[in-house]
């Protein structure tokens, strides 16, 4: 996700069977049975994303359209090293129905590394995030800041997303991108597109929406071929919408009629077919707090909430602007979480991405509203 702040895949990547053999290895098996530990007791990690990975000319090379390159800028700065500055918390003001005035973000995790991104709602106010550099899947609790492993061996974790039905997915970004089921049962959903590696599509799988069919959406970013796919609950990958290179955060309305995709400071919505597939693009809203739309979430009422790099935009339903939420710098998540779901948490990373100064947090301010109860995020 995210603003693209991707995370690393772990060194010496299995060729997808081998993955798949893991996985069916270790179906359902849950890492995370050891106590919650601050987050200084976890390695950040060194995993790849596939772009970083030496293998990716190999494939890239098999393509029967070859995409251009990707990469993410890496700073080389004397400062590299270095632990940046912490971000800067800003005020924020009231928005009715939505934000009181007078409340505030406040820090409730961090770490080094590139180790938060596609955070959902978990059990008794906990969190769950895909936590990238290391590869795993973290639950947190943020009443005491502490964190455990819930799924390890993972290909470099991007995102996470529930279904209403309870089965639960991570997007995989390391080299052999694809979505794999983890509850209730763990399994590989989708590899390819169109008979090709995901690799073959450019850019780098980034954020993932489950629906309540079994299927899911999910975004590429980066690239001429980018934009909004479906895997449908057989695994069968399609590719939606036009010109939509920036594809980022992607979530479902309540009601799972609508998806929104935020493409840069533009937001499109699709409407969902009965069959998961998606017709009438159109723009549902411009950002303003900020231009790099990513993470997004949804209200009981069907606003949406959309992380723009330094804010949280908010639009009710029908596409109407109802006010920024401003943040640090490097917000680029957001979702409803807590105990009633009427705390908006926003993850924000810092620093130089792939340096040894890339630090990140989660951020949290009370709310009016209330998330969307009928599934994780």
């Amino acid at each position: 996700m995210h603003g693209f702040e991707l995370g690393r895949e772990i060194e010496g990547n299995q060729i997808m069977r081998s993955r798949l053999a893991l996985a069916v290895a270790v179906a359902g098996t849950v890492a995370g049975v050891s106590a919650q530990s601050p987050s200084s007791s976890f390695p950040r990690g060194n995993s790849l994303q596939s772009w970083q990975n030496p293998g990716i000319k190999k494939v890239l090379a098999q393509c029967k359209t070859p995409p251009k390159p990707f990469g993410i800028p890496i700073s080389q700065s004397a400062g590299a090293n270095a632990a940046p500055p912490d971000p800067v918390l800003p005020a924020t003001t009231a928005i009715p129905g939505v934000l009181a005035a007078g409340q505030s973000w406040k820090v409730v995790w961090s770490w080094e590394g590139n180790n938060v991104d596609g955070p959902i709602a978990g059990d008794n106010g906990t969190v769950l995030f895909a936590n990238n550099d290391a590869g795993n899947v973290m639950q947190m609790d943020p009443s005491t800041g502490l964190a455990k492993i819930a799924y390890r061996d993972i290909n470099t974790a991007g995102a996470v997303s529930r279904s209403k039905n309870g089965a639960l997915f991570v997007a995989e970004r390391g080299l052999g991108s694809a979505i794999e089921q983890l509850e209730p049962q763990r399994k590989m959903l989708a590899h390819s597109f169109q008979g090709e590696p995901l690799e073959c599509v450019g850019g780098v799988v980034n954020d993932l929406m489950a629906d309540a069919r079994g299927g899911v959406y999910f975004s590429v970013t980066g690239a001429t071929g980018s934009g909004v796919f479906y895997a449908d609950p057989k695994g069968v990958v399609s590719q939606y919408g036009k010109d939509v290179p920036l594809a980022n955060g992607i979530i479902l309305s309540p009601d799972e009629k609508t998806l929104y995709v935020t493409n840069g400071a533009t937001v499109f919505a699709f409407d969902v077919k009965p069959d998961g597939s998606l017709a009438n693009q159109r723009e549902f809203g411009k950002l303003r707090g900020g231009e790099g739309g990513d993470g997004s979430a949804v209200d009981q009422q069907g606003r949406v909430y959309i992380a723009t790099g330094k804010s949280v935009d908010v639009f009710a339903a029908d596409g109407k602007f109802a006010g920024t939420i401003p943040g640090p710098q490097g917000l680029h998540g957001t979702f409803f979480g807590g105990r009633d779901k009427k705390t908006l948490f926003g993850i924000v990373f810092y620093g130089g991405w792939g340096t040894p100064s890339a630090r990140n947090r989660i951020i949290a301010i009370p709310t009016m509203a209330q998330g969307y109860t009928g599934r994780a995020k």
